[in-house]
């Protein structure tokens, strides 16, 4: 996915590492908590985590225009 508008680009391509980076995190903290359940220290470890990229993806969101919110939340990253 690219930005509409190259203004965006920035802003645009961070958002979708940051959540592609959220996915990855939100995968290894479903297998952990499988394993050890979500009250292990390694699921309290990869949640922050998860909640920190997530947070990152919020940010970036912030400063990119309503219809480029829209597009990544419509895709399948999401």
């Amino acid at each position: 996915m690219e930005a509409k508008n190259s203004i965006n680009k920035r802003a645009f391509n961070a958002a979708i590492r940051a959540l592609v980076k959220y996915n990855q995190l939100d995968n290894q903290r479903n297998e952990i908590d499988g394993e050890f359940g979500y009250d292990s220290k390694q699921y309290e470890r990869i949640d922050r985590k998860c909640q920190d990229a997530f947070d990152k993806y919020q940010c970036w969101c912030d400063e990119l225009p309503a219809y480029e919110v829209k597009r990544i939340e419509t895709s399948e990253l999401y």
